[in-house]
């Protein structure tokens, strides 16, 4: 039986299969965070040759909620969603704790990769990119959405103040973690969001990165590598399939 080709494909990375020396052990895919830049590079190289996906764009990411609509492979400039409807064009984001984001529309034909952190999700990047999305043809009933693992409320302690105006601007995301302290969800709170907007095709890796060791963690360990999250239309499907 031969399957039929997916119009869209959405891969995580977990830390582990590179080549990548401690504490960025081992399948390091971020060149920011002082890891071997020769490694780095074998490491990317590796994932595209999995995936079968030979041309990237990454991003600059700087917690913004800047929103850059892409065509051909680059290092997107300070920016932290990238969307695009160029089939074969692999989007990444890069987290260690922050919120990856693959949203598509392959009816549309229109895809989009997400960074979103705690200060671009109260500033609306997830909802800057469902805009970007709309406005190149999709429509929030034939969008599906995956979130990756990230940091969860039970483990992401913050200051009451700080889970106060988390909420306010991203309602939903306020929790208590296991130590009793306050903390935000922002995955619950995306999900919300998401709802709000009329996207109800949504699956969420419920991994918490923190507690998880498969995965690289800002908050458990400092100084630390980067997974990866990549979305891609193919290039055996037209709009119309």
């Amino acid at each position: 039986m031969t399957l039929k080709p997916r119009p869209v494909h959405k891969v995580f990375t977990t830390r582990t299969g590179g080549v990548s020396a401690a504490p960025f052990d081992s399948f390091n895919l971020g060149d920011h965070v002082g890891d071997d830049p020769q490694a780095v590079a074998a490491n990317r190289a590796r994932l595209a040759s999995i995936i079968g996906v030979s041309d990237f764009v990454w991003m600059e990411q700087l917690h913004t909620n800047t929103v850059t609509v892409v065509d051909a492979p680059q290092i997107a400039p300070a920016t932290d969603a990238v969307v695009t409807t160029q089939r074969g064009l692999a989007l990444a984001v890069l987290t260690a704790d922050c919120v990856p984001l693959l949203l598509s529309d392959d009816r549309a034909g229109v895809i989009a990769a997400v960074h979103a952190g705690r200060l671009g999700a109260r500033n609306d990047i997830l909802l800057r990119t469902l805009d970007t999305m709309e406005s190149l043809g999709s429509k929030p009933e034939t969008t599906h959405v995956l979130l990756g693992a990230a940091a969860s409320g039970k483990r992401y302690e913050v200051p009451k103040e700080m889970a106060d105006d988390f909420e306010a601007a991203v309602p939903g995301s306020r929790t208590r973690t296991e130590q009793g302290t306050w903390g935000i969800d922002i995955r619950a709170g995306l999900v919300r969001q998401l709802l709000s907007r009329g996207v109800k095709n949504i699956d969420v890796n419920p991994h918490c990165t923190i507690k998880n060791e498969h995965y690289f963690s800002y908050r458990r360990e400092g100084k630390t590598g980067r997974q990866a999250g990549v979305i891609w239309l193919s290039h055996l499907l037209g709009k119309d399939q």
